[in-house]
């Protein structure tokens, strides 16, 4: 194995908490942005490329980055999306025979600054005990005063509108223009691997730009609508929660995941908040209200919407709440066909248990175009 020089390198917490590491190669570097951690074993490549992660230094859980190198064909957007890297052991040698390249060389190409041996345990569990906050990472180690000037001019993630910076600039097609059904989806920081799951599934879509009017959307006369995931607070998104607002008045099946979830949950009078530290990992205990049946996760949020508004919601009804925290995972409306999840179903990290909501929103679609039919 080639010998990689290493700088020594810090991240630097908001409060002023300061952890040591090495740059990842020979590299001189600075990334501001919130830090958060991902407790996944695998899946890193996803992870960096999902847009819901834009503006955000990774902490990774596993011992081991980069030993599986990275595939093309598994990334969740056009290039990274995460601010800056922190692992604890990086591996510049990979040795899985699919791989078509190093992590290294993917990173550099991406231009995304990365620090490794850090001592992660502690830092995750410091920031499970003191909240998500913004941070820095730096070469730079010899001006912590700078540093610390210039993160503080950082803005906090509460109230920072980031789909914009996400989203697609002008609307796209994805899938068989002969296919089944018509598919309006607003991208407020859609992953591939969604826009894949609903074309296996028979559906012909049309991605909108973040700030797509009602108007602009329904005029393609699509047979449904979804909200994505995405990056950043809710709240400002206002143009979509107003799109939404129309969208349920339509009737027709609406499905929204993650950030599409607070924002249909926004567009019904239920505010959300920001949580202590989030949910980002691929084994979160969801429990189906419905069914009965538990459900073994991937999530990636940091806002979630409120439970006592919603319980007390006479349109809403929670369909999913989260086993280790009791935060609403699912909603759906009593008399219309739109529903949504705070959790991945299309990621399946191993289990498959969530795949059942692309075929339920099918089902609706399908079961909506046939009573068009006969009206």
């Amino acid at each position: 194995m080639k010998y990689q020089a290493k700088r020594k390198a810090i991240i630097l917490l908001a409060d002023g908490t300061i952890f040591y590491g090495k740059s990842v190669g020979d590299k001189k570097g600075t990334a501001f942005g919130e830090v958060c951690f991902n407790t996944g074993m695998t899946g890193y490549q996803e992870i960096f490329t999902d847009p819901s992660y834009f503006g955000q230094i990774m902490v990774t859980t596993n011992a081991h980055i980069g030993n599986y190198g990275v595939n093309k064909d598994e990334i969740e957007s056009e290039s990274i999306k995460i601010a800056g890297l922190v692992c604890r052991n990086f591996s510049y040698e990979y040795s899985r025979p699919s791989a078509d390249n190093s992590l290294q060389n993917f990173l550099d190409e991406n231009e995304l600054f990365a620090i490794s041996d850090v001592d992660t345990r502690a830092l995750v569990s410091y920031i499970r005990d003191n909240g998500a906050m913004n941070a820095v990472i730096s070469t730079n180690i010899e001006n912590i005063d700078e540093l610390k000037k210039q993160l503080s001019e950082v803005p906090s993630m509460e109230g920072l509108e980031l789909a914009s910076k996400v989203s697609t600039k002008e609307p796209y097609f994805v899938g068989d223009d002969n296919a089944t059904f018509k598919i309006a989806a607003l991208d407020i920081g859609i992953k591939k691997n969604i826009l894949r799951n609903l074309v296996k599934r028979g559906a012909y879509v049309k991605v909108f730009p973040y700030n797509s009017s009602f108007e602009e959307m329904s005029s393609w006369n699509p047979d449904a609508f979804f909200i994505s995931n995405g990056p950043g607070d809710p709240e400002p998104l206002v143009d979509a929660i107003t799109a939404v607002k129309k969208m349920i008045q339509t009737n027709k099946p609406l499905f929204g995941i993650c950030l599409g979830h607070q924002v249909l949950a926004l567009a019904n009078g239920v505010s959300t908040y920001k949580m202590h530290n989030g949910h980002r990992g691929i084994n979160h205990p969801i429990l189906n209200l419905i069914t009965g049946k538990g459900e073994i996760t991937s999530q990636n949020h940091g806002f979630a919407i409120n439970r006592e508004e919603t319980e007390a919601n006479s349109n809403l009804e929670i369909t999913h709440t989260h086993l280790n925290d009791k935060t609403v995972a699912g909603i759906r409306m009593k008399d219309k066909d739109v529903f949504s999840v705070q959790y991945h179903p299309e990621a399946s990290p191993g289990p498959h248990d969530a795949d059942y909501l692309f075929d339920d929103f099918f089902k609706l679609i399908e079961k909506s175009s046939k009573h068009n039919e006969i009206v």
